[in-house]
């Protein structure tokens, strides 16, 4: 009788378990609603300062994000999850202002209008702004520090993008 009571446990348990996961969940934290493949479209620049290659890193840096974070295939275009994007803010603004009132540090601030769209889960896809900034001293050029500078708020922004779709935070 203690033989049967203890299988019967064990059997309500694992059911408890299977029935209790409503969504499909990655090995690598991403909630990807099922989907299999996504597509990142290259943003486009509203900004006049924004350079092209800029762009290009940006968007590289969204489609390496999930391609490391998640178990999704990349696709050109019309994936199951589908990003589209603009460079809305590139502006450098002075910060750190010494006594004599000049600038010890620039900062550059990239803000991005992102559009997501979930094939598989109308209600998870959004439009949203995000942004970020990284400093720079004053004393050198923007064109000597800016591959780095979009390089870190890239890796930045695209950890924000993915958390927004794919990491339910």
């Amino acid at each position: 009788m203690n033989r049967v009571k203890r299988k019967a446990s064990v059997v309500l348990i694992v059911i408890a378990l299977f029935t209790s996961r409503c969504s499909i969940y990655s090995p690598y934290g991403a909630q990807t609603s099922g989907a299999s493949t996504y597509s990142v479209a290259a943003f486009e620049m509203l900004t006049p300062l924004a350079t092209a290659s800029s762009a290009l890193a940006l968007t590289e840096a969204l489609r390496d994000r999930i391609q490391r974070q998640s178990t999704l295939r990349l696709v050109d275009e019309s994936g199951e999850l589908q990003f589209a994007g603009e460079i809305v803010t590139w502006e450098v603004t002075p910060v750190n202002v010494q006594g004599d009132e000049t600038a010890a540090s620039n900062r550059l601030t990239i803000g991005l209008s992102i559009h997501y769209e979930n094939t598989k889960d109308s209600e998870l896809g959004f439009d949203r702004s995000f942004s970020r900034f990284a400093d720079y001293s004053s004393e050198l050029d923007l064109l000597e520090v800016e591959d780095a500078l979009v390089d870190d708020i890239g890796a930045q922004l695209s950890q924000d993008i993915f958390n927004a779709s794919l990491g339910n935070w």
